[in-house]
């Protein structure tokens, strides 16, 4: 399974399917029976002691904090060892999260998604542990593309584009190259 391929985390959601993005409209979850029974189940499934389970919870936006944070309790007690609110919609429901689950806490720090970017300082000073950006390099990388292929097309060229960028040998070296050369260098080139 997950384990014998090295995965060291999984994450269990109580989202109906299809599961949505939860920055987005829409999203129902599972009675809290079912989605304590996910957790159970991962639990038992688990194989390795240092396979940590993610447990995460939809509820805030249709049901409420309170049913949220109950859920994290519920799932922490089930066996989850890092919980994971989805889209608390202030710094002080981060506040509240913390003192009221006693479990590791991840925070989702989304820009312009339903909940607030938080300072690291005040994210542990609320008692969270960790923190995920999971749009921090594709939001800035889409908008370094637009505007590249924008002043390609008004000027014709990229050769004097105000974005800054890798060049060849940056890039070589971050995708590898050295080793592939050296590589085709010992095994290929005869």
């Amino acid at each position: 399974g997950y384990e014998a391929a090295g995965v060291q985390a999984i994450q269990i959601e109580d989202q109906e399917m299809p599961k949505k993005c939860g920055h987005t409209p829409n999203r129902r979850v599972v009675p809290l029976k079912d989605a304590v029974r996910r957790i159970e189940v991962a639990v038992d499934a688990r194989r390795r002691d240092d396979t940590l389970i993610i447990a995460r919870t939809d509820a805030r936006t249709g049901l409420g904090l309170d049913e949220a944070i109950a859920r994290g309790k519920a799932f922490a007690k089930a066996g989850a060892d890092i919980i994971f609110i989805e889209a608390p919609e202030s710094a002080e429901e981060f506040e509240r999260v913390g003192s009221s689950i006693d479990a590791w806490l991840i925070a989702n720090m989304v820009p312009s998604g339903k909940s607030p970017v938080i300072e690291r300082a005040d994210l542990i000073r609320y008692g969270f542990d960790l923190a995920i950006y999971p749009s921090a390099g594709m939001a800035v990388a889409c908008a370094a593309v637009e505007a590249n292929f924008r002043h390609l097309f008004n000027a014709g060229s990229t050769s004097q584009s105000p974005v800054a960028a890798y060049n060849m040998a940056q890039l070589h070296e971050l995708v590898g190259f050295d080793e592939v050369w050296a590589f085709e260098k010992q095994f290929v080139e005869s």
